[in-house]
């Protein structure tokens, strides 16, 4: 139900991947939320949008800037669609990487209307000339427009009418500190509980005109890594299979077989993931082994295994960086159903386990 949209990355082609190919961003269209009311899950930063849209509204003016961060698929551009609407203002939408001298943010500026919210995705990409004149438009409404070269060159100062940026991003460590501190109003976007999963898959399944009872939805947004676009997404592929192969009602059943058919098991792994700690486990005893040493045992390339598998890998506590390289854990022999090493199994294996 929530989503942002996000620059192609070697995720996008897998079915449990944060971003968004063409269908998903076709179906979020009719999927996304209208108000916060609609809105399901981060409930304190909806709490705290809530306050700073209403205040804006009370006093008449236009809203703070805003900057939301947070893992792809977990709302931002929902949210900023939402702030528009909330505020009665249309959204011009663009991202970091479309902007890459000042010239151009300086011709979108320009054209905005007043009170309009200016959503720029993957705001930590833009250029730094066209970030350093993005500083004065968000704290002065105004840009300095450069005509000419070299000693004849000459700034125009260019007004601005006020205006709301929201920018997203999925890494807020990479924004400098000036940029950072013009916004208002920042906001981390978490990874949902299976609960509000849930009711993500109920109401997307409704909207869909899909069949579903609870069972099934558990079933699906448990294996949704917490991420509401892939949940949406594990719902279209399993509407297919239960149109197919049954009666076209998603039950536990069939929603646990149809994921099957597209191996995504029951805590969110795929293809990738389980290669990754297979080739770990079976192959380096659960390490500790080199990242480029994992990435050839498993056929991809080290960026694919460091920016892809790893992250969920280590958040759900199956794998763990250490200086000596990437160690399996005891959750992970447990998971794929393996013995761990005997030192390990007999208890006296954490300290070799981690490296300390």
């Amino acid at each position: 139900m929530n989503w942002d949209d996000t620059a192609d990355t070697p995720a996008a082609e897998r079915l449990v991947g944060g971003s968004a190919d063409h269908e998903d961003q076709a179906v979020e269209a009719a999927l996304r939320p209208k108000d916060l009311g609609e809105f399901i899950g981060q409930e304190k930063v909806r709490e705290q949008l809530d306050l700073v849209l209403r205040a804006a509204r009370a006093r008449g003016a236009t809203a703070d800037h805003v900057l939301l961060s947070g893992a792809p698929g977990l709302g931002k551009t929902t949210l900023s669609m939402i702030i528009a609407a909330e505020m009665g203002a249309p959204i011009r939408i663009t991202s970091g990487p479309a902007i890459q001298h000042a010239g151009d943010l300086a011709a979108i500026l320009s054209s905005l209307q007043e009170g309009e919210v200016l959503f720029l995705d993957e705001i930590h990409r833009m250029s730094r000339p066209a970030e350093e004149m993005l500083y004065m438009a968000m704290e002065d409404f105004r840009v300095d427009v450069i005509v000419g070269k070299g000693p004849g060159a000459t700034a125009i100062p260019l007004e601005l009418p006020p205006f709301t940026l929201v920018g997203a991003t999925t890494r807020a460590g990479l924004l400098p500190p000036p940029l950072r501190d013009r916004f208002g109003f920042t906001a981390h976007m978490e990874f949902y509980e299976p609960r509000e999963l849930q009711r993500v898959v109920h109401r997307s399944a409704n909207l869909l005109d899909v069949e579903i009872d609870s069972a099934g939805a558990a079933e699906i947004a448990g294996r949704s890594r917490g991420t509401p676009r892939i949940a949406n997404r594990l719902l279209r592929r399993v509407r297919d299979y239960a149109q197919v192969k049954a009666d076209g009602v998603i039950t536990r059943d069939i929603a646990s077989a149809a994921l099957s058919v597209y191996e995504v098991d029951a805590r969110g792994l795929d293809r990738l993931d389980r290669a990754v700690l297979e080739a770990l486990l079976k192959l380096f005893g659960g390490g500790p082994v080199g990242l480029s040493t994992l990435a050839v045992a498993v056929g991809e390339e080290r960026e694919t295994v460091e920016e892809v598998a790893e992250p969920f890998l280590v958040r759900e506590g199956l794998l763990a960086r250490t200086p000596r390289g990437r160690v399996a854990t005891p959750a992970a022999w447990a998971h794929l159903g393996l013995t761990p090493p005997g030192a390990l199994a007999a208890g006296n294996g954490q300290q070799d386990l981690f490296g300390a």
